[in-house]
């Protein structure tokens, strides 16, 4: 047995080589109309892997959404959620964004679209009692945030008019 290991070693290892494809013909390309591109007001900023479990910054989420950014970041200050640190620099980010990409002013922003989606969830192992172990999920988001133009006159959603 041992001598049968020695040799497996010893021997140069083969490489299986994969056999040709028969070749294909080549379909023509026809060219997609295309269109033109308007200059989309909406800017968005996403914060990825965040080590905050999804439902609790869903409900910090549900405060902002529909507000304007300076509302929106006041409420945040004050939120006692952990989640609420991270959302306020999602949101400074999507301003910043808008500012520097589409020229927009900061206080003409609200938030347009905002949500939680779940991350990859680390898995951990805890000690019990009788040599036992318990399994513990620390989960992780993405948060996303959208911010756009509003348009005087505008009715924000979420808003009664």
């Amino acid at each position: 047995m041992a001598r049968a290991k020695e040799q497996a070693e010893k021997a140069p290892r083969k490489r299986k080589t994969k056999a040709a494809a028969p070749a294909k013909k080549a379909k023509e390309k026809t060219t997609p109309v295309e269109k033109p591109k308007v200059p989309t007001e909406e800017t968005k900023a996403v914060a990825k892997y965040v080590r905050v479990s999804p439902r609790k910054a869903q409900q910090v989420i549900d405060l902002v959404r529909g507000k304007g950014v300076e509302e929106a970041l006041a409420l945040l200050q004050f939120s006692p959620k952990t989640a609420a640190k991270i959302i306020s620099k999602v949101v400074n980010s999507a301003a910043a964004n808008a500012e520097k990409n589409h020229r927009l002013k900061r206080e003409s922003l609200y938030i347009v679209e905002a949500y939680v989606n779940q991350g990859p969830t680390l898995k951990r192992f805890r000690h019990r009692a009788m040599g036992r172990a318990s399994r513990i999920h620390k989960r992780t988001s993405h948060i996303t945030v959208a911010l756009g133009k509003q348009e005087t006159g505008e009715v924000k959603r979420g808003a009664k008019g």
